[in-house]
């Protein structure tokens, strides 16, 4: 009902500023979701671009002959690094997902504590 349309207008507001809270807060509610996918987007995009230049230059090497090969250890040894940071990051990106989605849903459900 309207009682939801209270969560963007804050008790003790004066008037005069009343037009310029409730469309901070609605810019403020707005943002939240947009805020958490690219987050995740960001993460998961930057970790992918990485591990494809790595294996592009594994690739690269690799079709260069003998020393190439030599040269390709390197950079695929930077791959399972680079693997293994990226498991790190989906575990700490789960974790600040799941944690900001619980504060925005108690922050709708219990506006003003």
């Amino acid at each position: 009902g309207l009682g939801f349309f209270k969560l963007f207008v804050p008790s003790g507001v004066p008037g005069v500023l009343l037009p310029f809270i409730v469309v901070i807060e609605v810019l403020s509610f707005i943002s939240r979701p947009i805020s958490l996918s690219i987050r995740l987007f960001a993460n998961m995009l930057a970790g992918h671009i990485t591990l494809k230049v790595f294996a592009g230059f594994v690739v690269a090497l690799g079709s260069a002959g003998f020393v190439g090969i030599l040269g390709a250890i390197l950079p695929l040894f930077a791959i399972v690094a680079l693997t293994a940071l990226e498991f790190l990051v989906a575990a700490l990106q789960a974790y600040v997902f799941a944690i900001l989605t619980c504060l925005y849903l108690n922050d709708a459900l219990h506006p003003g504590h």
